[in-house]
């Protein structure tokens, strides 16, 4: 066991957060903890952290156990470079390695045979060993290994952590917490600001992960992944449902199906039973039976009524007209920012239609420039190519920065001045449905929360009724009820999305289209977020077999074949160079092995010159040994 925890209990004035909590983490467990927000998630994290101290109950570390949890700018020494900082992380490691080069160096300079010569000797010995067990020889390659899959490049590492972006920190951050290893890995929203590529290497290291994961994330597709139970805190308290996301909703269901009718049938047998004890307990001939009831009725344990279910807005997007067919042609777009000499082109040669009724998600890299293909679509930037849409085309843009709305307006002034003859019952309504009620509709744009702000986005969209919906990142801010509420008006809404999200499982739900941005234009790929995933492999294994390119047309037959072929000539060498380098790195592991037990050999220890020939093979094989791993890694990930 890592951690358990009986009874727990946080308030904060008179606001109740946590009640009688209790659950318990062991090894290799992977737990994803939800909630709707101000449930109390992070509470919680800081209780078991130690960042808080509960009101009531206890909390009970495992032995050894090491609790790591990711903060924004975490522990990071600004004053250091990347690899300074990673480098911190094995400083153990890296002094054992220290003290094996002194160690050499001593031993050396010893006469052979003498006491001290021998207690060196199988002093070193056993310092190897420990070094090692501890993968000291592996340091850099582990380095490297999580700081590209994080999205730092070799040629970042020198760059000094103050220099670096929010969001570059947090990765940072969260790159040397998974170098740290601890037993219990708490991570809170790590998949915010990372691109598919860094999500898909994050989840694809945690699922091989040596220890136990507790993970607050509202992506759901990322949940499903990774997590063998949930926690869902709610009233104040915990509940646990083994599976993950998508086996927890139906489970969830199923328990609040069968709490209510056991809830009615107990009322139904409560309510029978009073009946009778207050027809007959004035009765001589049946005052014991009545008062037989009461006394059970008294001693009943009573099962809790079902929590009622969340609040959730209610979104539905109609259309007034049907516009044509080919609702959105772009050629050959060439999509840039700044001006002067700081422009600079993100992205060119994009080419793509949209037809009335598609669903089409863009997806790319992050700083490709999707949010810029959105307003360059919509004219709000001015773009080098050709934006075509057809007749009758009516759009609706939702920006998750609310930069379209006035700070200094309140929610319902926001709304109503843009539908002037609306009767403010009517506005009201509408804010209602999107749960903005009350003192709420009187906030200043300003003030509201980031999911009140994303809600007021959709009740304007909903409002204009438009029949193409422009929309830039919809479920961010969003409750995991209010995107599950937001995927289904979507899936009903009768009208053309062209949309931009990074939340896979919304990708999995809603689009029939996926785009694909890069520099060098567009690839299209139909269906949704799967499909997608199984079309990229489905282009890997070409490449992997190499298939040559089918020429467009007769005069590219000779280019098409030379450059097939040379990719193939590449390959082949790539493959070769493989093969060549992990048996190299095994032989170097056998020659390493070979020398230290020649070192830590007593025959040998009376052998000055050869004992000092041996250590600079030893080094040497070593060395030989990480440049060869390095290699391999890079040949490996291109």
């Amino acid at each position: 066991m890592l951690l358990s925890c009986t009874g727990l209990t946080k308030s904060f004035g008179d606001k109740l957060i946590l009640d009688q909590v209790g659950f318990s983490i062991q090894e290799e467990d992977r737990v994803g903890l939800i909630g709707v927000n101000g449930a109390g998630k992070s509470t919680l994290l800081n209780l078991l952290t130690g960042r808080y101290e509960p009101d009531e109950g206890e909390i009970a570390r495992g032995s050894g156990a090491t609790i790591g949890y990711l903060e924004q700018n975490s522990g990071l020494e600004t004053g250091r470079t990347i690899l300074e900082e990673m480098l911190t992380v094995f400083a153990p490691l890296l002094k054992a390695e220290e003290k094996l080069r002194e160690l050499e160096q001593e031993i050396a300079a010893l006469s052979p045979g003498s006491a001290l010569y021998e207690t060196l000797a199988a002093e070193y010995a056993h310092r190897t060993a420990e070094f090692e067990a501890g993968d000291g020889y592996l340091i850099r390659v582990k380095i490297s290994t999580v700081l590209n899959g994080m999205g730092f490049t070799e040629e970042l590492y020198g760059r000094k952590i103050d220099s670096l972006s929010g969001g570059e920190k947090t990765r940072l951050a969260m790159a040397k917490l998974l170098l740290e290893q601890p037993s219990l890995l708490i991570l809170d929203e790590p998949t915010n600001h990372l691109d598919f590529k860094t999500v898909m290497w994050l989840e694809g290291y945690l699922q091989s992960y040596r220890g136990a994961l507790l993970i607050v994330s509202h992506d759901r597709y990322f949940l499903d992944r990774l997590v063998t139970r949930i926690w869902e805190l709610e009233q104040r308290r915990l509940f646990d449902y083994p599976g993950n996301y998508t086996k927890y909703k139906q489970l969830k269901a199923e328990r609040r199906e069968a709490q209510q009718r056991a809830y009615d049938k107990q009322q139904a047998q409560i309510a029978s039973m009073q009946e009778y004890a207050e027809k007959n307990i004035a009765r001589a001939s049946t005052s014991n039976s009545a008062k037989s009831r009461l006394h059970q009725l008294a001693n009943m344990e009573r099962i809790e009524k079902p929590f009622g279910e969340q609040k959730t807005p209610t979104f539905r997007f109609g259309t007034s007209t049907a516009p044509v067919k080919e609702l959105l042609t772009v050629k050959n777009l060439r999509l840039a920012v700044g001006a002067g000499e700081n422009r600079k082109v993100l992205a060119d040669g994009i080419t793509f239609q949209i037809r009335r009724n598609e669903k089409a998600a863009i997806i790319g890299a992050n700083g490709i420039g999707k949010t810029t293909l959105l307003k360059s679509i919509l004219g709000y930037l001015p773009q080098q190519g050709e934006i075509s849409w057809g007749r009758g085309v009516t759009k609706s843009y939702y920006d998750q920065e609310s930069g379209q709305m006035n700070p200094e307006n309140t929610a319902l002034e926001e709304l109503w001045s843009r539908f002037t003859t609306m009767p403010e019952h009517q506005v009201r309504s509408l804010l209602g449905r999107v749960l903005i009620t009350g003192d709420n509709c009187y906030k200043k744009v300003s003030v509201l929360s980031g999911g009140e702000r994303a809600r007021l986005g959709f009740a304007i969209l909903m409002a204009e009724g438009r029949n193409t919906l422009i929309l830039d990142e919809p479920t961010n801010h969003l409750d995991l009820a209010s995107r599950e509420e937001l995927e289904q008006a979507l899936k009903e809404y009768d009208g053309t999305l062209v949309f931009v999200s990074h939340d896979r499982y919304f990708l999995n739900a809603i689009p029939t289209k996926i785009i694909e941005l890069d520099e060098t234009g567009v690839s299209v790929y139909e269906g949704n977020f799967e499909d997608y995933l199984a079309a990229k492999e489905k282009e890997k294994a070409r490449q992997a077999a190499q298939t040559p390119a089918v020429p467009v047309k007769p005069a590219d037959k000779g280019e098409s074949f030379y450059r097939s072929k040379q990719q193939r000539s590449e390959e082949a060498k790539r493959r070769k160079r493989l093969a060549e380098l992990e048996q190299l790195t095994e032989e170097l592991d056998k020659r390493v092995m070979q020398l230290e037990i020649q070192i830590s050999d007593p025959e040998n220890a009376s052998d000055y010159q050869l004992l000092q020939d041996l250590c600079a093979d030893l080094e040497e094989a070593r060395a030989a040994h990480d440049a060869a791993l390095e290699e391999w890694l890079e040949l490996s990930e291109s």
